[in-house]
Formats: C-alpha cells, structure tokens, sequence
C-alpha cells in the first residue's frame, strides 16, 4: 500500500502460477501457455548498422530519448517534430496482443502497427520514440527491459509524452470551465532544470506504460 502521493508499489500479479495450479495444469495446458507466452515476447530491431555491417547489438550513448505513448502525443510528434528531414528511422518494436498486431516484415514504415524510433541524424545521441500500439500490461516490463537496455543511463535523460481524457482529470473545479487541451507534469528527483508547466496535482495518477 502506498503511504504517500507519488509513491512507486508493484502491483499484484498473477504472472507466476502456484502449487494448486501447477497441479492441474495439463502437458497441452503447459504447450498451449508456454506458446501464448512466447508469441507474447516483446522484439526490439535496430535497423543501422556498424562498421562491420552487422545490426548494433552493443549498448548505444544516448543523451535525451523522447517517448510518445498513445495516439495523440504520437501525432504531436509527427506534427511539430518529426515533420522535416533531420530525422531517420532506427528501430522498431513488434509486439502481438488482444489491440496489436505487428506484421514480421523486416521493412520498417510509419504505420499505428508498429512502435518507430527515430534518430536526429545531426546528433545520434537523441532518440525519439513514437508509441502509438497498444503495450499489454503483461508486456510492459518487457518493453521496458529491452528497450532501455540498448541504452548506456550516465547522462540519459528521458521525456515521456502521454494524454489521458479531461473527465478522467480530478479537481475541485468543474471539468468544463478548464482550458482544454492543457498540460501537467511530473517528474524524478534527478531532475533539477526548469519543467514548462505546473506539475500534476494529487491526487492524479498516470497509468500503463507511462507510469512503467
């Protein structure tokens, strides 16, 4: 239980199955979750190459990766940053679940099926991360651990853009004489430069992949 705003808990799981479960559980029961698990793996491609010619597999420097999750923070990105061309496509993540089906293909193109990263090609150190796929709870940490663990952390900094709906807001003030869109933050104690707006209020919380 948490005892103060903004504290960070793990949430119950039922990802681990106990004792009376396990003794239930068929040899096709066993097959058949042992392949849901596995189409259920989530698989980060890096798309540029090293000198050698192979895909980079060693861990990259990376100053600022900026991430949109959902829809409209991705089309913010698409709208006010990525609309030039200092931009190039490094990477992807494909993922299948119950809202998402990723194709195989190895030709990565800007579609709501996949989950691009870009790479400013005057500074590679800065990724941007375009997220509009649905991320399953059960994959979040997958998404989590493998993305980032392409990345060096001394000296990361990360944004992370997401939007949620005005009636799903809590205050004290009536919903319909806010100013719609606007904007909250949050953020670690780590960082120490000036946020461009006032943070999110208690006692707001933000969800799914955002909050991972």
């Amino acid at each position: 239980m948490a005892t103060f705003f903004g504290e960070v808990v793990v949430a119950p799981s039922r990802a681990g199955v106990d004792d009376e479960e396990t003794a239930e559980e068929t040899p096709e029961d066993r097959e058949i979750r042992k392949e849901l698990e596995k189409k259920r793996e989530v698989d980060v491609v890096w798309t540029w190459k090293t000198a050698s010619g192979s895909a980079e597999e060693e861990s990259f420097v990376c100053s600022k990766f900026i991430v949109a999750i959902g829809h409209n923070a991705a089309a913010f990105l698409s709208s006010f940053i990525l609309d030039s061309v200092c931009w190039e496509v490094v990477g992807v993540v494909k993922l299948w679940n119950e809202w998402c089906r990723t194709s195989t293909t190895t030709n990565v193109l800007p579609t709501d099926s996949f989950c691009l990263f870009y790479r400013l090609i005057s500074d590679p150190t800065v990724l941007l991360c375009q997220c509009s796929c649905y991320v399953a709870e059960d994959q979040q940490f997958q998404w989590l651990e493998k993305v980032f663990g392409c990345m060096r952390k001394e000296g990361l900094q990360v944004t992370v853009l997401s939007t949620c709906p005005v009636a799903d807001y809590k205050t004290q003030e009536s919903t319909l004489t806010l100013q719609s869109p606007f904007l909250k933050a949050l953020k670690t104690k780590e960082f120490k430069e000036r946020i461009c707006c006032p943070l999110l209020e208690q006692p707001n919380i933000v969800r799914d992949l955002p909050a991972a």
